[in-house]
């Protein structure tokens, strides 16, 4: 009898013993998925470059390409990106046809290709934001896979096709959102079974007129077959004078919104020549030259398995490529049509050789997604040191500098650029090993 109530004994405390355990055990869970949150939620909202370098961006490369862009695209939609809480330094502020940029840091498109996340996007510590390409009717773009990390490189290969929910869709979201200001553009598409191309681009500056503060006619990626045909000859000088045609019908002045035409980097010296004489030709009416979007080139020396991957080449190896054709449309418009500069800006150093170069602007994209929102802050700080260096009190009065007598092509800002850029890079590589 005593032994059976020893063995019940031992049994309840054994039971009573589980049962705190299992509330311990719970109760460390809890704290530890609580902490891990808090400690995740403050660095993301911190805005910490290291953070993002040694924790976040690792964490993002586990998913696939795509997934992980969607990803990033839902979170600014909801407000999970970190807000630039600093404000624009003076000397980054800027004109440009009649809209007033905060900086000249903007995002290209391709990102927000259906025009969810501008507002998110905007609060990162972008200057504006161009969303698209949209075409007029929905359409799935490329089969799967289509996007493809250079991690070795800092690029991204894409072969997207113009995925697009259409104009309806866009024109909802864009319409919702009007109120909360900021400066927003549009880049159109054309479908890729559309017979009349010049129908769809027209169609979009109808559809968005009123919702956009400039238009972009995309008809320089390299995904839709035939597309870039349309920067050659007879045919890009009748597409221009049907959209800006239909965007002064469609946009009554004052506040018309500017039309800007986005071209390849991979364009021959005679065809960068008709396009910059398309361009002075009609410098009244359109607004500049987006220069440039993805390269179908190559370059030797990239290190990723999927460098023989079909598709557009973004990231930092198109940054010489992209700067010499800023400065080639610079120089061919005789500095009279204003550009925007785009392609492998990961630093202020990098968008300072764009200014330079002849760019009123700069976008990025790619350097994004490899580093993190924490980009946006650090290049408009580097390329803030950069212009008070060289005596600038504006980015305006930057622009186009290596064109001018008595240029130095190593100039102490450049030397000071690298070396804020370097010893950032060396601090997150630092920081990644720690």
């Amino acid at each position: 009898m005593r032994l059976l109530k020893n063995i019940f004994f031992f049994r309840g405390f054994e039971y009573v013993s589980k049962q705190k355990l299992k509330e311990k055990l719970k109760s460390m869970v809890k704290l530890t998925a609580g902490g891990t949150v808090a400690f995740y939620g403050i660095g993301l909202w911190s805005n910490n470059a290291k953070f993002y370098e040694s924790m976040v961006m690792p964490a993002v490369r586990w998913l696939d390409p795509e997934t992980a862009h969607r990803a990033a695209v839902l979170a600014a939609k909801y407000g999970l990106v970190p807000r630039d809480r600093s404000p624009d330094l003076a000397v980054l502020r800027t004109s440009l046809w009649g809209l007033e940029f905060d900086n000249p840091v903007g995002l290209a498109a391709g990102f927000d290709k259906h025009g969810e996340a501008c507002d998110g996007m905007l609060d990162v510590g972008f200057g504006f934001v161009e969303v698209g390409s949209v075409t007029p009717e929905p359409q799935p773009g490329n089969p799967q896979p289509r996007v493809f990390r250079l991690e070795e490189d800092d690029a991204v290969i894409n072969r997207y096709g113009f995925n697009s929910e259409g104009h309806a869709a866009v024109v909802e979201r864009l319409r919702a959102r009007r109120e909360a200001g900021g400066l927003v553009g549009v880049n159109l598409g054309k479908n890729k079974l559309s017979a009349d191309a010049a129908a769809d681009y027209v169609a979009g500056v109808n559809a968005f007129a009123g919702l956009a503060s400039y238009f972009v006619v995309n008809v320089s990626s390299p995904n839709t077959p035939g597309l870039r045909e349309l920067q050659k000859g007879d045919d890009l000088e009748r597409l221009l004078d049907s959209v800006l045609e239909a965007r002064d019908a469609a946009c009554p002045p004052p506040g018309r919104p500017p039309v800007l035409l986005k071209i390849a980097p991979d364009l021959s010296a005679e065809q960068r020549q008709h396009v910059a004489q398309c361009a002075l030709a009609r410098k009244e009416r359109l607004g500049g030259l987006i220069v440039s979007n993805t390269t179908i080139s190559r370059d030797a020396g990239l290190r990723s398995p999927h460098a023989a991957e079909t598709g557009g080449l973004s990231g930092r190896p198109l940054q010489k490529l992209s700067t010499d054709a800023v400065a080639d449309m610079y120089r061919l418009t005789n500095g009279e049509i204003p550009i925007v500069g785009v392609g492998g800006v990961f630093s202020g150093e990098d968008a300072y050789q764009k200014v330079r170069a002849g760019a009123s602007l700069v976008q990025l994209y790619t350097s994004l997604a490899v580093c993190g929102p924490p980009i946006v802050g650090e290049i408009k700080r580097q390329l803030a040191e950069l212009l008070t260096a060289d005596g600038f009190n504006s980015v305006s009065e930057a622009v186009g500098a290596d064109h001018r007598p008595g240029k130095t092509p190593t100039n102490s800002a450049a030397k000071q650029g690298r070396a804020v850029s370097e010893q950032i890079r060396a601090d997150l590589r630092t920081a990644a090993g720690s």
